[in-house]
């Protein structure tokens, strides 16, 4: 194909020629992305002005689609969703009937989205709901974290949160499947000194149950480790028998890490180790394992010298 050449004056004005077509477009464009058009995205529902003195369950999911009308800009970029991400709903006709009507809301709704963008429809426009009688229910709270310690750190006793005890209230059916109600996740790294902070309690999967108080205070001791050695009398156990038993060694050595500060307070008498009879009865073992049967929740255990001992016994 041959080779077209031009002169400069034609070079010169097929540039201008370029620079008006590729104006023109983006003259186009803007006009053309600045117009309304409507268009469609998914929302959240957070409902508020629920009714008094009743559970209710909805019998669908709490997302909707939301018909829009924005720019074409909005438009193009749909997916960034309406701003808020979700919409606040009043449940306030459910004191006197089982469903909540979209189309009743929509002024009140509108407000609360940018000025730019104004919702035409819902889609469903009707959200029907479940009722049965509230009921009241207390439980313990428990704490999910994730924590990590310096080096030679640890808890050192007993996590307190306040209050221990919350209330839940909903349909009794569903108050039945719950024992207890777990905190956010608690993420702490690099601890080396006693954390006091407050947490909020997990939200609940569903909008038909309501949590009482919404967080709860944390209180973690925390104390820098040591290690302790302490010489523990073994016991024999299920010596059903009554035989005399010799343990060879009669003692063992429990090497532990404690909490400075219960470093005194600690000594032989939290701590107990055995043997277990069975083991030669059942089993035939010519040796036993020495086993703890009470220990300190917050020391942490090394090892145990000797791990297994051996015994005679005298009929």
């Amino acid at each position: 194909m041959p080779f077209i050449k031009l002169t400069k004056p034609e070079r010169k004005r097929f540039g201008i020629m370029l620079v008006c077509v590729v104006l023109a477009v983006m003259a186009w464009l803007f006009m053309a992305l600045n117009r309304k058009y409507p268009y469609t995205v998914k929302t959240e529902l957070i409902y508020k002005e629920e009714p008094q003195g009743k559970a209710f369950k909805a019998l669908q999911p709490d997302t909707v689609d939301l018909k829009v009308e924005g720019t074409g800009w909005q438009l193009l970029f749909s997916r960034l969703r309406i701003k808020p991400q979700s919409i606040k709903v009043s449940l306030r006709k459910l004191n006197t009937r089982n469903y909540v009507l979209f189309s009743e809301q929509l002024e009140q709704i509108n407000g609360q989205l940018e000025t730019s963008q104004r919702v035409i429809s819902i889609k469903p426009d009707t959200l029907y709901f479940d009722f049965s009688k509230r009921t009241t229910k207390r439980v313990p709270v428990r704490l999910n974290s994730k924590l990590s310690f310096a080096p030679q750190y640890g808890v050192a006793g007993n996590v307190e949160l306040t209050p221990a005890f919350v209330n839940i209230s909903g349909p009794h059916e569903e108050l039945q499947k719950i024992t207890s109600w777990y905190t956010d996740t608690l993420k702490i790294t690099g601890i080396d000194n006693s954390v006091e902070t407050r947490i909020n309690l997990k939200q609940s999967t569903t909008n038909n149950i309501s949590i009482y108080p919404k967080a709860v205070g944390v209180k973690i001791p925390v104390d820098e480790f040591t290690e302790k050695v302490l010489d523990i009398p073994l016991t024999v156990i299920n010596n059903n028998n009554f035989n005399t038993v010799k343990l060879y060694p009669k003692r063992v050595k429990i090497i532990f890490l404690v909490a400075l500060s219960s470093y005194k307070q600690i000594d032989e008498d939290f701590i107990q180790a055995s043997v277990d009879l069975n083991e030669w009865r059942n089993s035939g073992h010519n040796n036993l394992r020495v086993k703890l049967i009470r220990f300190p929740a917050y020391c942490k255990l090394i090892s145990i010298v000797p791990q297994k001992i051996d015994f005679i016994i005298e009929k």
